[in-house]
């Protein structure tokens, strides 16, 4: 953690030389999707509800993934962008350095003007929260807390499961896009609204579901919510393991750029 703190220290450094370009985009980041949020914020004004969603629920739920996301691509974008790595033969570098491998390519890229996107989604959390009419106690802070760890973990993994394309195909795969992009878009909403194909998917291969749709249900007292509701977002985090053990896989295959 130490040698993390570093990394983000030097990042941070290294933003911050260009200040008014680092405020211009975390402004861009922040408005961009705020204005995302003002349309769905008219499509309530229009309809009432989605499926017996408030306004305030469906704030909640789309606060909870957008605030993951951010954080993701904040702290994970080394692996976004890791073919940039192995086709400058930057990953070569790496692998000649006494650290570890993740720790390393985390911290060849952080994109701290994500906070802008990361602002507005914690507005769309409290603009939630404060429509909530249910108790609140102090646990369900806590997995709130941990409802957001589980899908930056989600998208986490993967970032890391498609960089380990690039062991092979040298660019990055555009496929990836549509699980964190299409990922993000889909999980704004509760999955109760899909058909149940797309449902078990999201639920069980990419654990979208348990790190928002099935936690959420308990912080909103809704009658289908379980006990073990509350268990969900732990899916979400062991999702993360097996991405990073495959992309160590990858890494026994590589054969240098060989340049």
């Amino acid at each position: 953690m130490r040698l993390f703190i570093q990394y983000l220290k030097m990042q941070l450094n290294n933003e911050l030389a260009y200040r008014t370009s680092f405020i211009l985009l975390t402004i861009g980041q922040f408005f961009v999707p705020f204005s995302v949020f003002i349309g769905f914020a008219m499509l309530f004004q229009r309809f009432g509800n989605i499926k017996g969603y408030s306004f305030s629920e469906m704030a909640l739920c789309y606060g909870v993934i957008q605030c993951a996301f951010a954080i993701a691509e904040c702290l994970v974008r080394g692996f976004d962008t890791f073919s940039n790595l192995i086709r400058e033969g930057g990953f070569d570098r790496l692998l000649l350095r006494p650290r570890g491998l993740v720790i390393q390519v985390l911290g060849s890229k952080f994109e701290f003007s994500k906070i802008g996107k990361l602002l507005q989604s914690l507005i769309a959390i409290g603009i939630g929260l404060a429509g909530l009419n249910v108790p609140w106690p102090l646990w369900k802070s806590f997995l709130l807390t941990a409802m957001i760890l589980s899908g930056a973990a989600i998208f986490s993994g993967i970032f890391i499961l498609f960089s380990t394309m690039c062991f092979w195909t040298v660019e990055g795969m555009e496929l990836a896009n549509v699980l964190t992009d299409g990922g993000r878009e889909l999980a704004q909403f509760p999955l109760n609204i899909y058909r149940d194909g797309f449902r078990r998917f999201f639920t069980f291969v990419i654990p979208f579901g348990m790190a928002n749709y099935y936690p959420l249900l308990v912080l909103m007292d809704r009658t289908e919510a379980h006990w073990y509701n509350i268990l969900a977002p732990l899916y979400g985090i062991i999702f993360l393991l097996p991405c990073v053990l495959i992309w160590y896989q990858g890494v026994k295959k590589y054969q240098s750029c060989g340049s």
